[in-house]
């Protein structure tokens, strides 16, 4: 049997005939920015997300890059964040001039440690980072507590986390602002880069729109200099169409997930993923902890398992940022997650059957 890691051909044959009619009417209006189904993006996304408003940009890591410079984040500063998440969550960071701050993570969600967050603030602390990891929302009671006692911004890394819930409130809306990511293999996906911003400030919400268009509010009036972070109108008519179908696509998810940990009961070497009281993800990646992980993966591809690893080397390891003059062993709870680690197929076209030849794989393995 084959098992993909991932198959989008099966999502895009459930949506075909409305996206490219969506796509189409774009192509025949020719209005391919700043076309109306930006706006209505921007809106649906707050609606949903329960937010003031939505500011589509142009990906993922714009997105996170439009936040901190609104905020004011630049030479100097410094912002908290984890060291075991996708490059862009540090690398905006750098790119603004401010200095990446890394605390360590929980072992058992993977999310920032908000225990290990305040022994790090200085007086150049302008901002926490959270990221809602692999769909779990971090622990944003204790992180925005912390927040509010030192007068930082909380800008959520929700790129892997739209439609998860933290006692009821949707990822993305609980910090100063919220940054998704369309990317193709997200759970809501584009059909190329794409992002947006939510926030419950309306003040805030205009400064970002300004940055995302070269810093104008007239037509060449620049009041801040900003850049091209637009998002394309071909990208928002193709989400407008895929978000009707999200919270189904998400529940085939949560379905996977129960089922993935209730028959990896039986394979007593893998430890399954932890859900925090008061949490639902969304779960875009199901993510196990395993021994021998690399060798699994490697038994897995030969069986016809796809499966992946998120990620293989922290951030504070990575050439990019030697600068930060860390060394391997400080911070051990993310070093050690990078050695274990392993996603398991989970997108919602997924058969029963696939996920019992996934686990059986693994059982073998350790057999």
């Amino acid at each position: 049997m084959q098992v993909p890691f991932l198959d989008l051909k099966a999502q895009y044959q459930q949506v075909r005939e409305e996206l490219v009619s969506a796509v189409t009417a774009v192509l025949d209006s020719g209005m391919f920015v700043n076309g109306p189904a930006i706006e209505d993006l921007e809106q649906a996304m707050a609606t949903y997300c329960g937010t003031e408003a939505g500011i589509a940009v142009s990906s993922g890591t714009d997105a996170l890059l439009v936040s901190l410079m609104a905020l004011g984040v630049g030479e100097g500063d410094e912002v908290i964040t984890t060291p075991f998440t996708f490059f862009a969550t540090a690398g905006c960071i750098w790119r603004v001039g401010a200095k990446p701050v890394f605390v360590d993570i929980e072992p058992d969600t993977f999310n920032l440690d908000p225990a290990r967050i305040e022994p790090a603030i200085t007086p150049r602390t302008k901002a926490i980072l959270p990221v809602h990891l692999y769909g779990q929302v971090a622990a944003m009671d204790a992180i925005c507590a912390i927040a509010q006692r030192h007068g930082l911004s909380v800008i959520e890394d929700a790129a892997q986390a739209i439609g998860s819930t933290y006692h009821g409130r949707k990822a993305g809306a609980i910090g100063t602002t919220g940054c998704f990511s369309y990317y193709p293999t997200k759970n809501l996906s584009a059909v190329g880069d794409a992002g947006l911003i939510v926030t419950g400030d309306a003040d805030l919400a205009a400064r970002l729109r300004r940055i995302r268009n070269h810093g104008q509010g007239e037509t060449y009036i620049h009041t801040v200099v900003g850049g091209n972070f637009r998002m394309d109108t071909l990208q928002a008519a193709a989400l407008l169409v895929k978000l009707k179908f999200l919270d189904a696509w998400n529940d085939a998810r949560r379905r996977h997930a129960a089922l993935y940990t209730e028959m990896l009961c039986a394979v007593p070497q893998v430890v399954t993923p932890a859900v925090r009281e008061g949490n639902d993800p969304m779960w875009h990646q199901y993510v196990i902890r395993a021994p021998r992980r690399d060798a699994l993966r490697e038994h897995l591809k030969k069986s016809g398992v796809g499966a992946a690893i998120y990620y293989p080397l922290p951030l504070h390891l990575q050439e990019c940022f030697a600068a930060l003059g860390h060394a391997r062993g400080d911070f051990p709870a993310a070093e050690l997650a990078a050695e274990e680690v392993l996603a398991l197929p989970i997108y919602p076209e997924l058969s029963e059957e696939q996920m019992a030849y996934v686990v059986s794989t693994i059982a073998g393995f350790y057999a």
